[in-house]
């Protein structure tokens, strides 16, 4: 077999993982919450309503949003403040 050649560099620690900061849905959930209407319909282009329920629903989760509420009706995805 031939030879490798490699190296092994000591460090004191592993580096936390990096997540990305934010999310592309947060600013759906910032309008919303700066507007003035209670009920909302949320549409993103090629985006499924039960999948931007789940993808806003992690969201508003992260950031402990309360008083706001996701759901589906008939393919449509709507925003509600209660």
């Amino acid at each position: 077999m031939g030879e490798m050649e490699f190296n092994l560099t000591p460090v004191d620690e592993k580096p936390s993982r990096r997540y990305r900061k934010g999310s592309k849905y947060d600013p759906i959930i910032d309008a919303f919450m700066n507007g003035e209407e209670a009920l909302v319909v949320v549409a993103v282009e090629n985006k499924d309503a039960n999948y931007l329920r789940t993808q806003l629903n992690k969201r508003i989760d992260a950031r402990n949003l309360r008083g706001v509420k996701v759901s589906v009706v008939n393919n449509a995805c709507y925003l509600e403040k209660t």
